[in-house]
């Protein structure tokens, strides 16, 4: 997809297609006939795959654009003849971009910090969750019995991460594989938690924002900015350094 289409283009077309609605096409009647058909249809439908998902981020955030003028922009392009240059469109673009990521930052980044700061407010009050100083919450669903990490130790682990509306984000469990990093190269929701778990340990860990990613937005939009993070982690070893051990 990069290797055929420029990343200006593409920008372009995602506008385009953010501004357009299916009223503007006749439906789909298109045969494809010939592997030149196959392979038109191919790139046209991995663009429009690309265009949906950017649509569909900016329209979390009421972003929108006037939409005839975007299609006129479109049209006149094809045709040859642009009223902007190929620079004036992409210094408009760039600050595009960057409008379009602090109006994401200031709608949905308001959004998830309410919907973490009620998540994390009703889940206190649940039977077994525990909190520490910093505001992480945690449940132990089961005991270990095993060495407990130190910071500077690499960890195994088996998770799952999920958003407080039970999206999931990120799994190894899914991935079929567990997974290991130094204890002090991740969130420090992450690094306070696994300290209070044993070898064998399953924990659930509630983490706010400031503990996690902040007002970052990650994964192409999967982690909205302000997100309050939710971890199932077993912790299966440890590997202690050998500093501990002087």
């Amino acid at each position: 997809m990069k290797q055929l289409i420029k990343p200006l283009a593409i920008s372009a077309i995602a506008l385009v297609l953010t501004a357009c609605s299916q009223e503007k096409f006749p439906a789909n009647d298109t045969e494809l006939k010939t592997e030149k058909d196959k392979q038109a249809y191919a790139l046209g439908s991995s663009v429009g795959g690309f265009i949906a998902r950017n649509l569909d981020r900016q329209e979390e955030a009421d972003y929108m654009l006037e939409r005839d003028i975007v299609i006129a922009g479109f049209v006149d392009a094809v045709k040859g003849d642009p009223q902007l240059s190929e620079e004036e469109a992409e210094k408009i673009l760039n600050a595009m971009r960057e409008e379009v990521m602090e109006h994401r930052q200031n709608v949905l980044g308001k959004k998830a910090a309410e919907e973490g700061k009620a998540y994390l407010a009703e889940n206190a009050k649940k039977e077994g969750v525990q909190s520490t100083d910093s505001g992480l919450q945690y449940e132990v669903l089961e005991e270990g019995d095993g060495v407990s990490p130190a910071e500077t130790d690499m960890v195994e682990v088996h998770y799952e991460g999920t958003l407080v509306n039970g999206e999931v984000f990120d799994s190894s469990y899914e991935r079929g594989e567990p997974t290991s990093f130094p204890l002090n190269r991740v969130i420090p929701g992450w690094t306070e938690g696994l300290q209070l778990m044993k070898e064998g340990a399953k924990y659930r860990f509630v983490i706010p924002s400031e503990l996690a990613y902040g007002d970052r937005e990650l994964g192409d939009g999967q982690i909205p900015p302000n997100s309050t993070l939710i971890f199932t982690v077993e912790l299966l070893n440890v590997q202690k350094d050998e500093l501990d051990n002087e």
